[in-house]
């Protein structure tokens, strides 16, 4: 169970948003469930166009992440994580500051998603 709030200029205030835990549904999908704005283009990873920046709000170590060669790819030639971001993801579990919302899996923590 987690509280997902999203946080825009392009929305008049902050929409927090109960995601329901196990399920394995993306940021995206539960954002476009509950009318939030992100802008996507493909929803599959390949054009960037989601791209969010996610804060685990628990003051706690982030869950371990799992990022798709996609997302790495897409991300890295944005200029939104670095290599060694890119290595602490996959190393020591910590997730980068940036990911795509169509492939981001929503876990039971809090996050504060900026866009």
């Amino acid at each position: 169970m987690a509280d997902v709030t999203f946080t825009s200029p392009a929305m008049s205030k902050d929409v927090t948003v109960y995601a329901v835990a196990g399920d394995t549904r993306t940021l995206l999908s539960v954002a476009k469930e509950h009318k939030v704005p992100i802008h996507f283009e493909c929803e599959n990873g390949e054009c960037g166009s989601c791209a969010c920046e996610v804060s685990v709000l628990s003051g706690k170590t982030p869950l371990g992440v799992n990022l798709t060669e996609k997302e790495k790819t897409v991300l890295k030639l944005a200029g939104k994580v670095t290599d060694q971001q890119i290595a602490d993801a996959e190393v020591k579990n910590l997730p980068p500051p940036w990911r795509l919302a169509c492939q981001f899996i929503v876990r039971h923590e809090d996050v504060l998603v900026k866009f």
